[in-house]
């Protein structure tokens, strides 16, 4: 009996161990790929309005570290400048 109680505490510890995942999944579900030219170019010249999912993210933005495959993080700089462009 103290080995399957002892067993299952063991387990149970482990398993509050387990965490996000590290990696984004592989797949480019909300586009990001095709839109790495816009890197360099005013965030406010572009026109994301048709997507479902845009997050626009100025320097030192406080976000939520859910993962959505369909959204699009666009970061950009100080000056306005894309500096990174996304799926999460």
């Amino acid at each position: 009996m103290k080995k399957i109680l002892s067993t299952a505490l063991m387990i149970g510890a482990l398993a509050g161990c387990v965490g996000p995942q590290d990696k984004a999944p592989e797949g480019d579900a909300c586009g990001a790929a095709q839109m790495q030219a816009l890197i360099g170019t005013p965030v406010a010249a572009q026109d994301f309005s048709g997507r479902a999912a845009v997050r626009i993210l100025p320097p030192g933005a406080m976000v939520t570290m859910d993962y959505r495959p369909d959204r699009l993080n666009v970061e950009h700089d100080a000056d306005g400048v894309i500096t990174r462009i996304a799926c999460g």
